[in-house]
């Protein structure tokens, strides 16, 4: 038997090296679980931009501008304001939606324009209310954290099912930024001979819930419904929670 000293030495590196083995397991986890967790955001960012390419890929359809040089065409008065607006839509669809995010002020500006494109399909006595409310001295206005092209979807298929002939048809647009939460709500009055309801579930409406979700979890809210004929689409994103979530990531 060793002498006191000798025991409590024993001891004292015994739990030295248990630590240690406890330290290393720990340390094996930890890495383990940071390699899970880089190999999920991979994944996660992969399907985000497979989805963005989707939606650009979409909205360059030769249906959408065929359709939109048809309106401008058969409005001559308005050629020049309708091409300066796609001018402005182009520009954003070919080069800032390919950013992963824009501000919100850049997102808010070419869904104005699309609007503005959109009312050339339409008679100058059509009701169309477009109302905005927008706090450009919010910090988060100008700073880079909104998903490109999220207005397209509820705007062109207001525009597309839209009663053009009643008279009581109307769309009604509200944009709204302030307290740091984008919102977009769509209202019209749904066609008799439209196929509304068997197609505003489709691809594009599919693929903007899609990247929500991944986009932005559980910041956000987007409510569709009919009551009587009037079709209602609203979309809120709450950009500091977003913004909050991804620092502490």
């Amino acid at each position: 038997m060793g002498s006191p000293l000798e025991i409590i030495f024993a001891c004292i590196l015994g739990l030295i090296l248990i630590i240690m083995g406890w330290l290393i397991i720990r340390l094996y986890k930890s890495e383990k679980i940071k390699k899970e967790l880089e190999t999920r955001f991979v994944e996660l960012e992969t399907k985000a931009n497979t989805l963005q390419l989707q939606t650009l890929e979409a909205r360059l359809n030769p249906h959408l501008f065929k359709n939109i040089l048809n309106s401008i065409q058969s409005h001559a008065y308005q050629t020049y304001f309708a091409m300066d607006k796609l001018s402005s839509v182009l520009d954003f669809i070919l080069y800032e939606s390919q950013n992963r995010f824009v501000s919100p002020r850049e997102e808010i500006e070419f869904a104005l324009n699309l609007i503005e494109i959109n009312k050339i399909k339409i008679s100058p006595l059509f009701n169309i209310s477009i109302k905005k409310k927008i706090d450009v001295q919010d910090p988060l206005y100008e700073e880079k954290i909104m998903a490109p092209l999220i207005s397209i979807d509820l705007i062109e298929n207001a525009f597309k099912h839209a009663d053009l002939q009643s008279a009581d048809a109307f769309i009604a647009i509200i944009i709204e930024f302030r307290d740091n939460v984008f919102s977009l709500t769509v209202s019209n009055k749904i066609s008799g001979k439209s196929a509304f309801l068997k197609e505003h579930s489709g691809i594009g409406s599919a693929t903007l819930e899609q990247r929500l979700k991944i986009i932005y979890h559980s910041c956000y809210k987007l409510e569709r419904y009919v009551e009587e004929d009037i079709h209602t689409a609203k979309l809120k994103i709450n950009l500091l929670e977003h913004k909050n979530k991804m620092l502490t990531a």
